[in-house]
């Protein structure tokens, strides 16, 4: 399937509104300002997964999405090893990350996303009127594409679609880059369609 460009932008808008939810959230808990920032979103074939984003070793927190989805879906937060490592000192209250992680470190970075994505699902649940509700998160370190088709066996349902929101997460301190990687059944991501399209034809 296909969004339009119009689909797309009021996509981007709903993702920021959760992201600016989720950076209050997270500036709360470490005691420092946080921008958190979605400079793009892109609706990826899964078989290009690879190719867009790369066949590196990534850290990522994943989260079952539960509430409203038929067939379930998943949620992951995806950085690059470096920006897990900073992620994980910031809350931490450390200047660097060991390598590799400590649990001490890994437990904070699944806090971390837990704190962020809890906060966007529920500012995105709440426009759109379908409530996704996270699981307890847990942590992956592997090539993303590998972990994506695996999690979409494990949902037993055709799946070629999936969401990408690039984000930022930026303070006078640091820079964090990452993915925030959403995977849904296709009749889902129409309905999300849908309901984007009459957002952008009633605003």
């Amino acid at each position: 399937m296909k969004f339009t460009r119009m689909q797309l932008e009021a996509l981007k808008e709903l993702a920021n509104i959760g992201s600016a939810h989720a950076a209050t959230s997270l500036s709360q808990i470490i005691g420092s300002s946080v921008n958190m920032t979605v400079p793009d979103v892109s609706l990826l074939d899964i078989s290009d997964l690879g190719t867009v984003m790369g066949d590196e070793v990534a850290t990522m927190v994943v989260f079952e999405l539960q509430g409203d989805l038929p067939h379930g879906g998943f949620l992951l937060l995806h950085f690059s090893r470096e920006s897990a490592s900073k992620m994980a000192a910031v809350m931490c209250g450390v200047s660097s990350c060991d390598s590799p992680m400590s649990e001490l470190m890994k437990s904070a970075l699944v806090e971390a996303g837990n704190i962020m994505v809890s906060s966007f699902l529920n500012a995105s649940s709440e426009l759109l009127g379908i409530m996704m509700l996270p699981s307890p998160p847990y942590l992956v370190t592997d090539i993303l594409h590998a972990t994506v088709q695996s999690l979409v066996v494990g949902m037993g349902v055709d799946l070629d679609d999936i969401l990408v929101f690039r984000i930022q997460l930026t303070s006078p301190e640091y820079r964090i880059e990452g993915n925030i990687v959403l995977l849904i059944e296709e009749s889902t991501l129409q309905k999300v369609a849908e309901i984007l399209e009459s957002m952008v034809g009633n605003p």
